[in-house]
């Protein structure tokens, strides 16, 4: 009986397979030798597709920074090893400014003091934390910043992105300027509930302190007192009435009698703070 080949049979001799073998060994050593030999730099060096941004909706202008703040911008495409990253990227903050960075990219990002992860202490004079696409840290102030002072910082998701902030003279009328005395800062987001609000949130005054009142938010808020929007004597101590977003407005003490006065937001309620006066 005949055998029927449907088709033709691949032969080999054992020499030839053992050269393919080797071959095959011998390649795969070298490799893993470069790859090795090479490493650092990879690490170093991403390729582009490492730095992609993750998908999400192109982020929209931030609000305009409000007095006594100093805006600095995480510009679109930055995540790209080489491309522009902070605007600006030397910037001169006034003593007795906050500072706030907005994400105007379509990744995740941080402004993180120092020049990298081999510093020690990095992060500790300030840290926005880890920015989503479109959002603004809250407004960091630079505690013990004296004229003069440089701080650098990066990005700890893309450690290539490096900026400085340089202390200057406070602007005139500013925080550390002519417009000194206690003051209450409306923080940026702090229109969604359970967010940091007032800040400080518990204010200590003398009796005829004037209290500057700033909103940092991108909407409208009050400083009013009293514990219900509904209750009759609620603002009857002292009220800023609606501020826009930016704008200041100021509390006089003068009329106030030694107490605690409880406070809260009229367009947000659930926003609530305490000034308490002294003699």
């Amino acid at each position: 009986m005949s055998h029927d080949e449907s088709g033709p049979v691949l032969r080999t001799s054992p020499e030839r397979m053992m050269r393919g073998i080797i071959i095959v060994g011998v390649t795969l050593a070298i490799s893993g030798g470069l790859l090795l030999f090479f490493f650092d730099e990879m690490i170093a060096n991403p390729p582009p597709v490492a730095l992609m941004p993750r998908p999400g909706p192109e982020p929209g202008p931030g609000p305009a920074p409000s007095a006594g703040t100093t805006q600095i911008s995480i510009l679109a495409g930055s995540s790209v090893q080489g491309a522009p990253d902070f605007d600006p990227d030397a910037a001169e903050v006034p003593l007795g400014n906050k500072v706030v960075f907005v994400n105007d990219d379509t990744a995740l990002h941080t402004a993180t003091s120092g020049t990298g992860f081999a510093e020690e202490g990095y992060g500790e004079a300030f840290d926005t934390g880890f920015l989503d696409p479109g959002a603004q840290s809250e407004p960091l102030e630079i505690a013990g910043a004296a004229v003069g002072d440089v701080f650098d910082y990066f990005c700890q998701a893309h450690p290539f992105m490096l900026g400085t902030i340089t202390i200057v003279e406070a602007e005139e009328g500013g925080a550390a300027g002519g417009a000194t005395g206690p003051a209450i800062n409306i923080l940026a987001g702090s229109s969604t509930q359970g967010a940091p609000d007032y800040d400080p949130d518990a204010l200590e005054v003398a009796k005829g302190d004037t209290i500057t009142v700033t909103n940092q938010d991108n909407t409208l808020h009050t400083v009013t007192s009293g514990t219900d929007v509904a209750a009759a004597d609620t603002g009857a101590a002292f009220n800023t009435d609606f501020m826009d977003p930016g704008a200041t407005a100021t509390i006089d003490t003068s009329s106030l009698d030694a107490g605690e006065y409880a406070y809260i937001c009229l367009v947000h309620p659930f926003m609530a703070g305490t000034l308490t006066v002294t003699e």
